[in-house]
């Protein structure tokens, strides 16, 4: 359903999300990768965290990264699952100490036979970042963190219902959320349908479409797999019978566009784009859905020091 544009409404915000590198290759490509999105000034730069000490480690190091060398804003993501209550408040004030002032508080993938840990729901997680929050407010300056969390336009695959999904959403409102992000989707009437669901249940916090340009097949599939998902038939035939990457790559483009340009005709108030630590699709979207793209030129400090 598109919807007259409303000329007193901020402009849709812009976010990427980016994991940390587990090679020196990959840690070339994610410099490039930071060093191409940042021009575009996105609202902030989601990094993932999970996996072994090691990987966790690696998240740790590129937020501290974004924090000293860039001018991006980091939003790190939490997950709770496997570890204790004291472990995430230590980690919690870790981030606030290192200046991250954003958190995607997620439960994470809970492996066959694992036990969740002592906080088994992201909602969970939330009460215990405001928690931790409350007893920092003199390094905040009686600010707030942004506590952001995950949204499902497809229904979680744990979940007996998609209502069931809408009610953890309000759930996570409730604990403290002040916004969401959605996992990946195919279809466009998947979003505007998880807004209006989400709407007639009391959620009030902006839901952010996440949006991946997946240009490649086994990508596609990796995708899938992680997010329990079943494969568009139309995209992966688009990449599949692609005559090379130059193909594969405006498919792909094409496709997630199409995605973009839908939500924000629903009224989505932004766009958070999953780039695989690649920049090419996320500039390529960005162009055709005509989001501002202004290089980010400081402004001129003023003469502090006396004639």
């Amino acid at each position: 359903m598109r919807r007259p544009p409303d000329r007193t409404a901020p402009p849709p915000a812009l976010s990427y999300e980016l994991y940390p590198p587990r090679c020196a290759a990959s840690a070339e490509t994610l410099l490039r990768t930071i060093e191409e999105l940042e021009p575009t000034r996105p609202d902030h730069v989601a990094v993932t965290y999970s996996g072994d000490a090691p990987r966790r480690a690696g998240s740790l190091a590129l937020l501290d990264h974004l924090l000293a060398r860039t001018g991006l804003r980091p939003l790190a993501h939490l997950t709770c699952v496997g570890s204790t209550r004291a472990e995430l408040e230590e980690t919690v004030t870790s981030l606030l100490h290192r200046g991250v002032r954003g958190v995607l508080a997620l439960r994470g993938d809970l492996e066959p036979g694992a036990e969740p840990g002592e906080l088994a729901h992201a909602g969970d997680l939330v009460e215990l970042v405001r928690e931790v929050e409350q007893r920092h407010t003199a390094s905040l300056a009686a600010g707030r963190l942004a506590v952001g969390v995950a949204a499902y336009p497809t229904r979680h695959p744990e979940s007996p219902s998609f209502r069931h999904d809408i009610e953890v959403l309000l759930a996570k409102q409730r604990a403290g959320a002040d916004f969401a992000i959605t996992q990946v989707y195919f279809r466009p009437q998947r979003y505007e349908r998880l807004v209006v669901a989400a709407r007639a249940a009391g959620v009030t916090i902006p839901i952010v479409p996440g949006i991946m340009p997946v240009t490649e097949p086994r990508r596609l599939a990796t995708l899938c797999r992680l997010a329990g998902l079943r494969p568009h038939p139309g995209l992966a035939a688009a990449l599949e019978d692609a005559s090379g990457p130059a193909e594969r790559h405006r498919a792909g483009v094409a496709f997630a566009t199409r995605l973009a340009r839908a939500a924000l005709d629903a009224g989505a108030p932004g766009l958070h784009l999953y780039t695989f630590n690649e920049h090419r699709a996320a500039l390529d979207l960005l162009e055709r859905v005509d989001l501002p793209r202004v290089p980010h030129q400081p402004a001129a400090l003023p003469d502090l020091l006396p004639a």
